[in-house]
């Protein structure tokens, strides 16, 4: 199950975030989105959790709690949006 992390410090590790998660199960990829120009962090990314009930989980305990001194934002990721994808004219 892909997870969205969202409002994550500037400073945050992809380590850490993925360790925040393996405390509920098995990551399987934890990864920070960062700017392709500067390459800062944009303050969110993405979990790769296998096991749905453990995602679930870790959605529930970590949505709103405090990693990395911020409230952060926890949820199932949506599809990507194609934003090319819009009426032409």
């Amino acid at each position: 199950m892909r997870l969205y992390a969202g409002n994550l410090s500037y400073n945050l590790t992809e380590d850490e975030l993925r360790n925040a998660f393996s405390e509920f199960g098995k990551v399987e990829s934890a990864t920070i989105i960062s700017d392709k120009r500067t390459g800062s962090s944009k303050g969110f990314g993405f979990v790769e959790m296998p096991d749905k009930a453990e995602a679930e989980r870790a959605i529930k305990e970590l949505n709103g709690k405090d990693l990395g001194g911020r409230a952060i934002v926890v949820n199932e990721a949506r599809p990507k949006v194609d934003r090319d994808a819009g009426p032409r004219m």
